[in-house]
């Protein structure tokens, strides 16, 4: 399974109490896909670690359009200020270590949205774990 081989290969500097927080899709994006495979990974991932699962932490406040086939630098421009810690939520984070799940990563935009937002609400320090890695054509 996924999440197996995801457990895996983790960070190995991962504290013991570390949160799960999967990255956030926009609600209509959600809805139409009735899923967030990223929240399912980080779930799967939190129980075998015995950590805890926070599906709820982070949103997306701005649905953007799709990252596909643009450029790392307007990547990191459409997605920037999408992602924020959830209103009531920032308790969650202060002063915890984060593991960031995502199911692939290509620039490293959206990830770095989320870690922006964690780090705004005061946690220690962000780990990140994903299942695919977009490799550059050369």
């Amino acid at each position: 399974m996924a999440a197996d081989w995801m457990v895996k290969s983790r960070p190995p500097a991962l504290p013991d109490g570390a949160i799960v927080v999967p990255v956030p899709l926009h609600l209509s994006r959600l809805v139409a896909r009735r899923y967030n495979q990223s929240a399912l990974l980080a779930q799967s991932i939190a129980q075998r670690l015995d950590l805890e699962f926070c599906p709820d932490v982070l949103m997306r406040r701005k649905r953007t359009s799709s990252l596909d086939g643009k450029s790392r630098d307007a990547r990191f421009a459409e997605v920037a200020d999408s992602i924020s810690v959830r209103r009531g939520r920032e308790g969650s984070l202060r002063d915890r270590n984060v593991l960031l799940i995502d199911d692939v990563m290509t620039s490293g935009a959206t990830l770095a949205a989320c870690a922006g937002a964690c780090h705004s609400a005061q946690c220690r320090e962000i780990f990140v774990t994903v299942l695919a890695r977009v490799a550059k054509d050369t």
